[in-house]
């Protein structure tokens, strides 16, 4: 029998349907459990030690551990995770990602998967028509699982068996007698695999179909599992790519955890993979892996998890070392560029429930650059030096299109998000974020042009009066303090912790005080010494705050819903 193309296509057909099921499991747990994981990782790393356990278990549930590397990436980028938080989540997810091996082991290989996976359509596709999300996202979930297994049972089928075609590996044999090399090219190989096909899991399904038909010893296929841990590093690597300094150090702590496991694993396995074995036959009463193939899955997904727990036992001592090493490999920018972008958020997608806490991050960071203009404006106001003057009105100018920037960013990124299904609850947060969003980029519109205005005075040389100074001061020393209690609600975990009573008490003062500037305004205008061209100035300025606070208070009343 002669291995072809219409094999090749059908091998690659059968990993497609695999990959496919895995994300479509992986959305649709994220999906009915998005708020739950949040917490669980946000409330459960407050040291590495349990981080190690956090990792392990949102792994297992989502069944993919770039999923969870990219999750922790965001949170490190957001600032809900520290750098030695994020290593204890990291080497977890190792752990975790372990499952997948045993399930496609002893599932995959010890019986027929045709028989199980066509009840489980019977029961989660029902489910993708209930009217409650959350069943149908659960529905998601089985549908998903069923898909997995029908395309590794299509995959057992694909692949040959390597007593049809005993020459077909006959060029790998002399890669198979170097010693210590030989294993370092299989690493190689697995980690090329499980870079084409971006997922460790699938690479590992892949390679213990191949062991089971014959076609890898053990020595090899337990090589290229290590290598598998190298491959999958590189989505964390790229997801940071466009992260802050933070998310990259977390990304470059995961690469080196695992580089640093296989080194050491590849000098150790002439000694380990025997004990493995003969640990694995002794407590699972299977065959001798290194000449069954029917028991080797088995006892490579042993070696793939002993390997993981020896190697988060042998660094998890040795974390801050880890932290330091991706510090100095990914340094600190020494400009402020960093500071004028977006922080928390990039143009990877993922799920909208998992998004939202990188957004609600970022919309607080737009909310602090907004509330900047306060206390330029202030300064502009009361400053005489020319120079210092226009340096002030640049940085308005500077900061009203930075406020443009980020709100069409924000906005495009929800776009983005709004293509994919959204729980009810996940749709008014992101309607939320969208008009804080708009009202912040109005308040740097405001702010333009109370700017112009106040540009326009010094050139034609016009001052405000001792009273109208103090006056516009007072409402702003009212104004930074309404933007304060605005960016700490934006900054709050939850939005559902947003009250408004303590804005609107301080914005109802600040129109009080503003109705009784303006009427004491129109009442001097008739006076001999009142300028007029200063009053006319003078109150376009106090219109102006009266618009910003307008702006203030409706993202507090956005936050808490009233949309």
């Amino acid at each position: 029998m002669t291995f072809g193309l219409s094999d090749a296509i059908q091998i690659l057909g059968s990993l497609a349907l695999f990959i496919f099921g895995m994300k479509m499991m992986s959305e649709g747990v994220q999906r009915a459990a998005g708020s739950q994981l949040r917490n669980v990782l946000r409330g459960m790393t407050r040291n590495r030690y349990l981080g190690v356990f956090t990792g392990f278990l949102t792994t297992a549930l989502v069944q993919s551990s770039s999923a969870t590397t990219v999750m922790t990436v965001s949170f490190v980028n957001a600032g809900l995770l520290t750098l030695i938080e994020s290593a204890g989540v990291m080497m977890g997810a190792n752990i975790g990602t372990t499952v997948t091996g045993w399930l496609v082991s002893v599932l995959g290989f010890k019986i027929k998967l045709n028989l199980y996976s066509v009840p489980l359509f019977a029961l989660g596709v029902p489910l993708l028509f209930s009217t409650r999300s959350r069943f149908k996202y659960w529905g998601e979930f089985i549908v998903g699982f069923s898909i997995l297994f029908l395309g590794l049972s299509f995959l057992q089928e694909a692949v040959p068996s390597i007593e049809d075609n005993p020459d077909a590996l006959a060029f790998l044999q002399p890669f198979t007698e170097w010693g210590f090399f030989s294993r370092l090219f299989f690493v190689l190989v697995g980690a090329v695999v499980t870079i084409v096909v971006q997922s460790s899991s699938a690479a590992m399904a892949v390679t213990l179909t191949m062991c089971s038909q014959g076609w890898l010893t053990f020595d090899i296929a337990a090589a290229m599992i290590l290598g598998e841990n190298i491959g999958t590093t590189l989505t964390a690597e790229v997801a940071s790519l466009v992260g802050n300094v933070s998310a990259r150090r977390s990304a470059r702590i995961h690469s080196l955890f695992n580089i640093i496991g296989v080194t050491w694993m590849l000098f150790a396995m002439p000694y380990f993979l025997p004990w493995v074995a003969q640990t694995v036959q002794q407590a699972l009463d299977i065959a001798n892996p290194y000449t069954s193939t029917v028991d080797m899955p088995l006892a490579l997904s042993a070696f793939h998890t002993f390997f993981n727990l020896a190697n988060v036992l042998v660094l998890i001592g040795f974390v801050p070392w880890l932290v330091r090493g991706a510090s100095w490999s990914v340094p600190s920018r020494s400009d402020e560029t960093d500071h004028f972008r977006l922080k928390f958020i990039n143009s990877g997608i993922r799920t909208p429930e998992l998004a939202t806490v990188e957004l609600q991050k970022e919309t607080g960071h737009f909310g602090e650059v907004v509330s900047r203009m306060s206390g330029f404006f202030r300064e502009l106001i009361n400053v005489t030096d020319r120079k210092k003057q226009k340096e002030l009105l640049e940085k308005i100018h500077k900061y009203e299109k930075i406020s443009d920037d980020m709100e069409i960013e924000i906005t495009e990124y929800i776009t983005r998000l709004s293509d994919q299904e959204i729980t009810p609850k996940t749709s008014l947060r992101l309607r939320s974020i969208l008009n804080v969003c708009n009202d912040l980029e109005r308040i740097g519109d405001v702010y333009f042009q109370l700017s112009k205005i106040i540009e326009q005075k010094i050139e034609n040389r016009n001052y405000f009066s001792p009273t109208q100074r103090n006056n516009i001061n007072q409402l702003n020393d009212l104004t930074e303090q309404a933007f304060r209690i605005m960016v700490s609600n934006l900054q709050m975990p939850s939005y559902d912790d947003v009250t408004k009573s303590e804005a609107q008490l301080l914005i109802k003062q600040i129109d009080e005080l503003r109705n009784q500037f303006r009427k004491d305004n129109l009442s001097r205008l008739g006076a001999p010494e009142y300028n007029v061209r200063s009053a006319m100035i003078y109150n376009n300025v106090l219109s102006g705050l009266k618009r910003v606070n307008d702006h203030v208070i409706n993202v507090t009343e956005s936050l808490v819903g009233e949309v």
